[in-house]
């Protein structure tokens, strides 16, 4: 299943040193904006390589999404991208739409809770 071999190669790039610096650098502690954020240490371009081999369904992208480990919702979001860049090439509205709402919903639960995670995301989708 892709998404296992995504996490496991998620996983086998985790650097706990970069791992401790970002989790005070986001304010993952009690009471700070990122609260209860997991983050396994690994950079935006090693992310983005990750993302471009993997092409998911919404159903797995919304389980990244869900996840409170900080990079599998970085990694969701540039596949999430890429998919929506393929829906505007090929003019499929439909899917353009559909990409939309479920980046909207995914806000409002709160799992685009991050300035990086909007800060790169939203431009390419919103």
């Amino acid at each position: 299943m892709p998404i296992e071999l995504l996490k496991k190669e998620i996983k086998s790039a985790e650097n706990k040193k970069q791992a401790a610096l970002l989790q005070r650098f986001f304010k993952t502690g009690k009471g700070e904006y990122g609260e209860g954020d997991i983050f396994l240490g690994l950079k935006v371009p090693q992310q983005r390589a990750i993302a471009k081999k993997y092409n998911l369904e919404l159903k797995d992208i919304q389980h990244l999404l869900d996840s409170k480990i900080h990079e599998y919702r970085m990694i969701g979001l540039f596949i999430l991208i890429d998919k929506y860049k393929k829906s505007d090439k090929s003019k499929d509205e439909k899917q353009k739409k559909e990409i939309f709402n479920f980046y909207l919903q995914n806000g409002k639960k709160g799992n685009i809770n991050n300035w990086d995670l909007i800060d790169l995301s939203s431009p390419n989708i919103i």
